[in-house]
């Protein structure tokens, strides 16, 4: 019998994986709302499979309790919550949901870029007070404006293909560039610095590693118009949350929207309860963000870009699969650590 404790799950996601493993012997199935922690790292003892959402912090101490674990299923497509190091020392995989929201993402994406373009937050607050004044609430059309992609995979192409659907220039930064971008809907690559001083808007679209680091950062921010609209979905780290307030505050930046910034693991309680108690690091970043929130150029949202019904649902077909296809001895989607095949699935297991 395998043990499979899945963390962070809400009382849908709960049934989604009750049902996908009813009647299929050989896995002892444990749910549980609350994400994984050092404190109740207990709960998974002797499983052979965990699956965790990234608010769930798979370090080091963590794993030393778990000497049983084989697999993780990161649900989700990034894996920085996960110690891959720690993992490979330990001959355990990493499986990641490739992808589940590319349409999702970067649907939201373009909802904020048109929240900010429109004025939609002083706009909401005014009404909100009754006031219907339009004065001062005077936006932009996107039509006929330089969008600039930092990051053309699956969520940065389709972002493209709905701009080019909006009447927008695109243009792009990627280390590997898409020639069907270029040839179906006209997106020009060039240089990082190049895309920054031509775009009227951009939306970040890279995954977060020690390279992508504050790749927004105050020099880079010297580059931009003052009137761009900064928008990022991708990950809190890739820009440096206090060089976009001081911009702000100078009149750099038109605006700007961030789905994941530093500091949001203080202010999303939900998600990050139990995580420990914030580092200075961390609670400087927290005061910078929360900063932003008095100027009616930003918009903050907690992390919500993926949270769609459908969308979780692929996260949890896929990190279901993921399982399956690891103890049928065919591992798919393992993105870090290494691993021993296990010698047979458990009785009833499909791949």
């Amino acid at each position: 019998m395998t043990k499979l404790v899945f963390f962070g799950l809400d009382e849908h996601e709960q049934d989604v994986i009750r049902r996908a493993f009813a009647g299929e012997a050989g896995y002892d199935i444990d749910l549980h709302a609350e994400p994984l922690t050092i404190e109740n790292v207990s709960l998974a003892h002797g499983a052979g499979g965990i699956g965790v959402f990234v608010m769930s912090r798979v370090t080091r101490e963590v794993l030393d309790r778990l000497p049983d674990l084989k697999v993780i299923a990161a649900m989700s497509t990034g894996f920085d919550h996960i110690d891959s190091v720690a993992c490979r020392e330990r001959k355990i995989a990493v499986c990641n949901v490739p992808h589940y929201g590319e349409s999702t993402v970067a649907e939201f994406a373009f909802g904020l870029i048109l929240a900010l373009a429109r004025k939609f937050r002083p706009t909401f607050e005014r009404t909100d007070r009754g006031d219907f004044s339009r004065a001062g609430l005077s936006g932009m059309d996107l039509a006929g404006k330089t969008l600039g992609l930092i990051g053309t995979g699956r969520i940065g192409s389709h972002l493209a293909r709905i701009a080019h659907a909006a009447e927008m220039e695109v243009i792009a930064y990627d280390l590997r560039p898409n020639p069907a971008l270029t040839e179906e809907y006209g997106v020009r690559y060039m240089d990082l610095d190049d895309v920054l001083r031509q775009a009227d808007v951009i939306s970040l679209h890279v995954p977060y590693t020690k390279a992508t680091h504050h790749l927004i950062d105050a020099e880079r921010l010297r580059l931009v118009k003052n009137t761009v609209l900064l928008v990022n979905t991708s990950r809190g780290g890739v820009v440096d949350t206090g060089a976009i307030a001081s911009a702000l505050r100078e009149g750099r930046l038109g605006g700007v929207a961030l789905d994941t910034f530093e500091g949001e693991e203080v202010w999303i309680q939900e998600e990050f309860q139990g995580a420990g108690e914030a580092s200075e690091d961390e609670l400087r970043d927290a005061l910078e963000s929360f900063g932003l929130l008095h100027s009616d150029r930003a918009i903050l949202t907690p992390h919500n870009a993926f949270n769609t019904r459908e969308a979780v649902d692929r996260i949890l077909d896929a990190s279901i699969e993921n399982i399956r296809a690891f103890f049928a001895g065919n591992p798919q989607n393992v993105v870090a650590g290494t691993y021993r095949v296990p010698a047979e699935a458990p009785a009833g297991g499909r791949a």
